[in-house]
């Protein structure tokens, strides 16, 4: 059963095609990579996705209701939750903060509590701080939860952002290269954290990454985009050997 099926989607800045045609499915509980040269298109379909921008046409089904047009909190809200190519942490606040906020989506308690500081309120902020230790854990920052997120190590700060996208309780998670500036053992450990979430959060997810082996080694089925298009879509084995996707890649004819 699919979890996001996408339609004809297309968007353009200034006359300039971004991503054109593009038709994309889902599975539940699937690791599917997308892939493509710098310039390809790949950060616009994520930011389309998630409503940060609005397609000038096309179709986005998530879990069986459209979601073109609805604002990034109300699709963050519906069950999808993203990490971004630059990191974008709140730098000023403890690690521990950075994954409160996300929790914060469905707290129980109301405005009255909050302002009156009823026993409701405290028992909701305990139970929040609760379930983010419970995250820190997981990615190994319960130690550093009172420091700033920007005295974190680079590495340490992808963990944490991963960290707070959980927190949100998506269904659909999607990383935009997350493996972006570490080095062979941090890619390595973190290819085995992403097939981990996937089993043990039951998530479905969907990765950008320009480093190779971790695309090759996690995802299941990969896309590949160029110029706003699709131009292979297939197992790795496929994408690997893929003629269209050598050259796209290395910019010559291949024979």
């Amino acid at each position: 059963m699919s979890i996001i099926e996408i339609k004809n989607l297309a968007k353009s800045f200034g006359g300039l095609s971004a991503v054109l045609n593009f038709n994309f499915r889902l599975d539940e509980n699937e690791l599917v990579g997308l892939i493509g040269p710098n310039g390809a298109g790949k950060t616009t379909v994520f930011n389309l996705i998630t409503g940060v921008y609005k397609p000038d046409q096309g179709s986005i089904i998530f879990d069986g209701e459209e979601i073109v047009g609805r604002p990034p909190y109300n699709i963050c809200a519906r069950g999808i939750a993203r990490t971004f190519q630059n990191i974008r942490l709140f730098n000023d606040l403890s690690v521990l903060d950075n994954v409160k906020i996300a929790a914060h989506k469905d707290v129980s308690y109301g405005l009255l509590s909050t302002i009156f500081r009823a026993p409701a309120f405290f028992r909701g902020e305990k139970q929040i701080e609760q379930e983010s230790l419970k995250y820190l854990e997981i990615f190994k920052l319960a130690d550093k939860k009172d420091e700033l997120a920007r005295n974190l190590p680079y590495g340490e700060q992808r963990r944490l952002e991963i960290a707070r996208a959980l927190a949100t309780g998506p269904k659909l998670l999607i990383l935009d290269e997350p493996a972006a500036g570490m080095n062979p053992q941090e890619t390595k450990d973190l290819m085995n954290l992403i097939e981990w979430i996937r089993s043990d959060f039951n998530l479905t997810i969907l990765l950008i990454e320009h480093d190779m082996s971790l695309v090759m080694g996690v995802c299941e089925r990969i896309y590949v985009l160029d110029y706003g298009q699709i131009i292979a879509h297939g197992k790795p084995e496929e994408i690997r050997n893929n003629k269209q996707v050598i050259q796209a890649y290395l910019g010559e004819e291949v024979e």
